[in-house]
């Protein structure tokens, strides 16, 4: 994670602000088929996901394979845990590393540090472009309304947030929902045991930042976590 200081963080959102950011977002373009998308894939490591994190570390692997063929991927590592750890790796192209790196993390008790994901991303886009930031969790224990500021900040430098939430927390479905609608994303929620679905999650997102909605379409051709995803994005 960058040292530095988080920016100041936008002032509450009123009604007129959130749907200024909603319509920034419509007028985004897309990542270009062709082109090397990017994509920060980002992590609650606190303890209660100790299951889910054993079954990304298995599953990561396939997000690149959504992408071969659209210009390839790269992808970088952010994780939380503790009560104040929050770190990234570079961005590493055909996933070189992340399931290394990812097997060294232990999870670790604490509380969710969503805004310093959502900051962090935010940084990152504007040094280069990122197509989408992917996020799986399970808790929501901030501000809802600081996260939404930066979920607007996000959707204005056009990054798209795919928020997956595993199990059925209220307030984590609000907030996740918001952050997906704000930014042009989608929102999808799946059970611990559903490994097929995280993985069908993970791939369609990986084909939109490598190559937009027209990859995103046609892997919802065959893919019904892909259609879902699709449909929410058509209607932001």
């Amino acid at each position: 994670m960058d040292r530095k200081k988080d920016a100041p963080l936008a002032p509450q959102s009123r009604n007129e602000d959130i749907a200024a950011f909603v319509d920034a977002a419509r007028r985004t373009p897309a990542p270009s088929a062709g082109t090397r998308g990017r994509l920060i894939f980002a992590l609650d490591a606190t303890m209660s996901r100790q299951p889910t994190w054993d079954l990304a570390q298995a599953l990561q692997a396939k997000m690149f394979q959504a992408a071969a063929g659209l210009g390839g991927l790269e992808v970088q590592l952010v994780y939380f845990r503790g009560f104040n750890e929050c770190r990234a790796s570079k961005f590493v192209s055909g996933g070189q590393g992340l399931a290394e790196l990812m097997g060294r993390i232990e999870v670790r008790g604490g509380e969710t540090q969503i805004r310093k994901v959502l900051a962090h991303a935010r940084d990152e886009a504007k040094r280069a472009k990122v197509g989408a930031l992917v996020f799986v969790g399970d808790a929501m224990e901030e501000n809802p309304d600081r996260l939404a500021a930066l979920a607007g900040e996000l959707a204005l430098q056009g990054v798209k947030a795919f928020m997956f939430q595993e199990g059925n927390d209220p307030a984590a479905r609000r907030t996740f929902s918001e952050i997906a609608r704000l930014t042009g994303g989608a929102y999808s929620a799946f059970d611990a045991g559903a490994s097929a679905r995280l993985e069908a999650l993970l791939r369609a997102a990986a084909a939109y930042a490598a190559g937009g909605h027209a990859a995103l379409a046609r892997e919802a051709d065959a893919d019904p976590a892909a259609r879902l995803l699709l449909s929410q994005m058509r209607g932001s």
